[in-house]
């Protein structure tokens, strides 16, 4: 008999009556015995087409990880990619069986697709969120531990999850924020670079000469810790107004320091001008201008 013929034909009903005469009775048991054959075939070819199938998706899962381990990509990353393809790839074997069985897959297909696009369009936010946090971890603009400002929220990056990211603020606040809403605003990250600047005015009064007190501010703000010296401070005249002259104080440090600095800055500004006895600036006064 023909393996292709019988797994190409469907195998007859079973009758539901049972006959009452020898010729009907054999009748019968043939329709039956064909019936069950034609099962059974079908069934020992479902079996090792699942087995095959299985086999097949863990050898092409296998060379997916080694390739995406190659590249060195991110861990999460990995689980996700290997997770998506290995469901897409059960599903195909699963509809490969019931055609083998005799069922039609076309409108099994259809169906399965009108559901994607019915969840798809229900969880249109979810979804957008599940493919922003992939670029994430592709792209990595930002990494676990990163001081960061996106979203609208300043903070440390604690977590990247596939659908939110986990920051704490500078208040000590966990922030769980969509990873859509990350990746489609302006990220600015503090941690890449090496260092950052600090930016400070001081006022001075308008008898004050600026550059003593440039040069007085240069001697004692080189003294402050974790200050770089490469680039090193800059002080400098930044604008005039009614009370005196404005100094721009702009020390450099590394992310870690940046309070630090910024608040011992402003105390070494302090006691360097209370020790110089500078006088304290005038106060400004605003005209109303009317046309």
């Amino acid at each position: 008999m023909d393996i292709k013929y019988i797994f190409a034909q469907s195998p007859p009903p079973l009758p539901t009556e049972i006959p009452k005469n020898i010729g009907q009775l054999q009748n019968f048991l043939t329709n039956v015995v064909g019936y069950l054959s034609g099962f059974l075939f079908q069934l020992i070819g479902a079996i090792l087409l699942w087995l095959v199938g299985r086999w097949l998706i863990n050898f092409v899962m296998g060379l997916i990880r080694k390739t995406i381990k190659k590249q060195n990509f991110d861990p999460t990353l990995l689980t996700y990619v290997t997770n998506t393809v290995t469901v897409v790839l059960q599903i195909l074997l699963i509809i490969a069986i019931l055609g083998v069985f005799g069922i039609e897959t076309t409108s099994f297909a259809a169906l399965l697709a009108a559901a994607g696009v019915a969840i798809g369009a229900a969880w249109s936010g979810l979804l957008a969120n599940f493919a922003a946090g992939a670029f994430l971890m592709i792209f990595r603009p930002f990494h676990q531990g990163d001081f960061i400002s996106a979203a609208g929220i300043t903070g440390t990056v604690q977590e990247i999850g596939l659908f939110v990211t986990s920051m704490d603020t500078l208040d000590n606040v966990r922030h769980i924020v969509g990873n859509n809403a990350i990746f489609s605003s302006s990220i600015q990250n503090y941690t890449t670079n090496p260092y950052r600047r600090v930016e400070l005015i001081a006022q001075l009064n308008h008898s004050v000469n600026p550059q003593e007190a440039i040069a007085r501010l240069k001697e004692r703000i080189s003294q402050i810790p974790n200050i770089e010296t490469d680039p090193a401070p800059e002080i400098d005249i930044l604008e005039f107004n009614l009370a005196g002259t404005v100094l721009a104080v702009r020390p450099y440090c590394n992310n870690d320091h940046y309070w630090q600095v910024y608040f011992d800055t402003n105390k070494t500004i302090s006691e360097t001008f209370g020790e110089a006895g500078y006088p304290a600036p005038d106060q400004i006064l605003k005209v109303n201008q009317t046309a």
